[in-house]
C-alpha cells in the first residue's frame, strides 16, 4: 500500500487493481459485468463511468487485443485507471469527462461494445457517503434513462450494451432502453438459491429484434446459508472470480 492506495489482485492475480484505501472499491460486480460480455479480439469496447477500471481490464485479461476506451468523471479515479492499464498492459485510453459532455471526438466513435456500471442508489431520499468518490460512484446523479440514451448513441450498429444494477431498477432500464435498444435480455444474480435477486445483468442490442429474454437467476453461494468464516461460492461463480471464465449465459440473440 502506497499513499492511500492499496494493490488489490482479481481474477486469481491476473489483474492488478490500484484503488483508494478509502472512498469506492471494486468488488465483485464489476468481475461479474466483464465475464458477461462476449467480445472477441480486434473488437472496441466504451467504458462508462470506469472508475479504476475493474470491468475494462477484467475484460482485457479474458479476452485480450481489444482496443477499450474509459469515460471516467473524477480525476482521482481518472488517474488510477490509466495507471492501472499501464499495470496490466492493457490498451485503454482513459478520458477524463461527465457521460453527458463528452468531447466531440469521442461523439464521432461507435463501439462494438458499451459496458456501464452506474451508481446503484438514486440521489433523493437517502444518506449520502461521507467519502467524495465513493458517493459519486453509489450515489445517482445522472438518470439511468441517460446512461444508456448514451450507451446506445456510441454503440455500432448490431453492437451490444451490458450493464448491472440493482434488481429493483429493471423497470427504470426496461423503459429507457425502449426505442433505443432490442433484443432486451436480462440475467438476475442472487445470493442463494430460493432468494430473491440483488442485481441484474441486462443485456441488449442496437437494432436487435429478438423477443425479451429473462434468464434463470445466476446463484451466487452454494447452501441455504452462510457456513462460516470461509468462501462458499458456486463451482460457475469461482470460475468467474478466480480464473477469469466467461460468464455462462445461453447464446446472444440477433
Amino acid at each position: 500500500m502506497t499513499d492511500g492506495l492499496t494493490r488489490d489482485a482479481y481474477l486469481g492475480g491476473r489483474v492488478q487493481l490500484f484503488q483508494p484505501q478509502r472512498g469506492y472499491r471494486a468488488g465483485v460486480d464489476p468481475v461479474l459485468l466483464a465475464a458477461a460480455v462476449p467480445a472477441k479480439a480486434g473488437q472496441s469496447v466504451l467504458d462508462l463511468g470506469c472508475g479504476v477500471g475493474a470491468v475494462s481490464l477484467c475484460l482485457h485479461a479474458r479476452v485480450p487485443g481489444l482496443a477499450i476506451t474509459g469515460v471516467e468523471l473524477q480525476p482521482a479515479y481518472a488517474d488510477l485507471a490509466r495507471r492501472n492499464a499501464a499495470e496490466n498492459n492493457a490498451d485503454m485510453q482513459v478520458i477524463e469527462a461527465d457521460l453527458t459532455a463528452l468531447p466531440v471526438g469521442l461523439r464521432q466513435i461507435q463501439f462494438t461494445h458499451v459496458v456501464a456500471n452506474p451508481p446503484y442508489f438514486p440521489g433523493d431520499g437517502r444518506r449520502a457517503a461521507q467519502d467524495a468518490g465513493r458517493e459519486t460512484a453509489r450515489g445517482e446523479e445522472t438518470p439511468l434513462d441517460t446512461w444508456i440514451d448514451v450507451a446506445a448513441r456510441r454503440l455500432a450498429p448490431q453492437g451490444w450494451l451490458h450493464m448491472i444494477q440493482r434488481a429493483d431498477r429493471l423497470g427504470d432500464l426496461i423503459a429507457a432502453a425502449h426505442g433505443r435498444l432490442g433484443s432486451l435480455e436480462v440475467l438476475p444474480i442472487t445470493g442463494r438459491q430460493g432468494r430473491a435477486a440483488h442485481l441484474v445483468i441486462l443485456r441488449a442490442r442496437k437494432g436487435g429484434r429478438a423477443p425479451f429474454r429473462l434468464h434463470a437467476p445466476l446463484v451466487m453461494h452454494e447452501g441455504v446459508s452462510h457456513p462460516g468464516d470461509r468462501e462458499h461460492y458456486t463451482s460457475e461463480i469461482n470460475a468467474i472470480l478466480r480464473d477469469g471464465l466467461p460468464m455462462n449465459w445461453p447464446q446472444a440473440q440477433s
